[in-house]
């Protein structure tokens, strides 16, 4: 069930909020004794949040629900197990319980990708075996996302930094349906005491009006940006395309946008639904594209799985602790696994391989250059091109994150300095009577079936000054608090703040009906694949 679909906005949601809110009023100490209504009281909120949510993940497909429900159970029957024990004992736990969190993600999301890469290696070697057949298997959706988040609850359990939580809690702590599909990566200690405390089960009008504001514009990203954008690109990206210089250009551009808005919607989406129940998610995205420097990307793009893999992944493999050959190995290892995780191709591999590429190299610049007294010059250097310089890496990365293959990757980025050629789209070949009193005959290729003539373009500029000069979500709520973290307060022209006014709510109100008139087409989001 998407967010952006009509069963979602006026059935699911409607329903799911009723029931969270009316069962602490219909149950009274008068239908039991009054200890055990005030515990009902307490959880049975919870618990039919938690039920709603097994039923939004069963609504793809229910087969897959005794798979989720399995997952939980072990890990946390694991946690409780680990709590109980000490020494050797908690690491075998912890060992078994990594094993087989990690097997799993590795059949579903892995095992066929092995057998491609094995099957390939074998025919450039020339072996005569016979060739291995894939595996009928179907990813689970947000496997990744709710592996990841009991990985890290298991390892806190063996340091013994986990409180025993209650079951019900820790289900909805999974399953919680906001973030459940594509993040962001939760954490057992933000998370599970707010599903604990009764008073959120409680209606606030300030919740609703922050909540919904937050969503709307969340959904305008996605509807009226987002899938405008992606008409741009899909045609660039396809397989055998040969893009010509413009074309490539404007496809590359609208995906590295399209990726933004989709996902950094998505996740407006999910904290304004989540502050409807009283509860706030960790922020997930500030601001990426205006980013100083590769490292300062990585603090701001999908924020919750950058902490993870700092904290889970880089940290425990030896950080910065033994010296800059073993740092540079430590980022490059964690940005590899990070780009494995998002996908299982070589094409992931390897964004996740140019990002590690970028962070070593900005580390090593830095450590040569950056303080010495000889090259003072640098600090002279505008901020806006580094910005520049940053933004350009990381859209070279998208072309590979996107790419169906490695070879279309690589015809993409060759196309973007002219590889195949400089000719106007043909979709503008309409207009070559108009150039053409100006004394301009200009050659028309390329894709043919490339849309130029919708509202793409004109989203794509607009799209380009949202992203670099706008003010976030974030900074807009700023004084509402919309997310766990509270970054600074914006500065300049753009500074402008949401208030519960009537301005602001004919505002919301008008954007939230565009969006409704938008969705005569449902997309799914980007990261609903990873």
């Amino acid at each position: 069930m998407l967010f952006n679909s009509f069963a979602f906005l006026f059935a699911y949601l409607p329903i799911v909020l009723a029931g969270y809110f009316l069962l602490d009023r219909w149950i009274s100490p008068r239908n039991g004794g009054a200890a055990s209504a005030a515990s009902w009281r307490r959880l049975a909120p919870a618990v039919w949040l938690a039920g709603a949510s097994l039923f939004f993940y069963a609504w793809w497909d229910v087969r897959y629900l005794p798979l989720l429900l399995a997952s939980i159970c072990v890990n946390y029957g694991a946690g409780r197990l680990m709590g109980g024990s000490a020494g050797a004992a908690r690491k075998r736990v912890l060992a078994a319980a990594l094993a087989l969190n990690l097997g799993l993600l590795a059949y579903y999301k892995y095992a066929n990708f092995f057998i491609d890469s094995v099957n390939a290696i074998a025919g450039l070697a020339g072996a005569g075996s016979q060739p291995w057949h894939g595996l009928d298997i179907i990813l689970p959706i947000g496997i990744s996302f709710f592996t990841f988040t009991q990985i890290a609850f298991l390892v806190d359990c063996y340091r013994g930094e986990v409180r025993e939580y209650r079951f019900i809690h820790y289900v909805l702590f999974v399953s919680y349906f906001p973030h459940l599909i594509a993040g962001p990566v939760l954490h057992h200690r933000d998370m599970i005491p707010q599903f604990a405390d009764p008073a959120n089960a409680h209606p606030r009008a300030a919740n609703f009006a922050v909540g919904l504001s937050i969503f709307t514009i969340g959904l305008a990203k996605k509807v009226l940006i987002a899938d405008n954008l992606s008409p741009l690109a899909i045609p660039v990206f396809a397989a055998g395309a040969e893009p010509t210089l413009i074309e490539a250009w404007i496809g590359v551009l609208a995906y590295t946008f399209q990726l933004y808005f989709d996902f950094s919607g998505y996740s407006d989406m999910a904290i304004g639904l989540s502050r409807l129940f009283g509860v706030k998610l960790p922020l997930n995205f500030n601001s990426p594209y205006k980013a100083a420097n590769i490292a300062d990307f990585w603090r701001r793009w999908h924020m919750t799985l950058s902490r993870f893999l700092r904290d889970y992944l880089y940290i425990p493999l030896g950080g910065s602790r033994h010296g800059e050959a073993m740092r540079y190995r430590n980022l490059m290892l964690t940005m590899l696994l990070g780009g494995l995780w998002h996908g299982a191709g070589w094409t992931f591999v390897i964004w996740g391989g140019l990002h590690g590429l970028y962070l070593v190299l900005q580390q090593a610049w830095q450590r040569a250059f950056g303080a010495a007294p000889g090259y003072r010059w640098l600090r002279w250097w505008p901020m806006w091109w580094s910005s520049l310089l940053t933004f350009l890496a990381v859209m070279l990365a998208w072309i590979f994150f996107r790419a169906p293959d490695v070879a279309t990757a690589c015809d993409i980025a060759g196309a973007l300095v002219g590889a195949n050629g400089v000719s106007l789209p043909r979709g503008l070949a309409s207009h070559g009577a108009s150039l053409a009193q100006w004394g301009l005959h200009p050659a028309f290729g390329g894709i043919r079936w490339i849309e130029l003539a919708g509202p793409g373009l004109p989203v794509l500029l607009g799209a380009m000054l949202l992203a670099f000069r706008a003010p976030n979500t974030q900074e807009i709520f700023f004084l509402y608090e919309p997310a766990i973290e509270r970054i600074f307060q914006p500065q300049g022209r753009w500074a402008f703040r949401w208030r519960p006014s009537r301005r602001w709510s004919v505002g919301m109100a008008a954007l939230f009906v565009a969006c409704v008139f938008g969705m005569n087409r449902v997309t799914e989001f980007l990261y609903f694949q990873f």
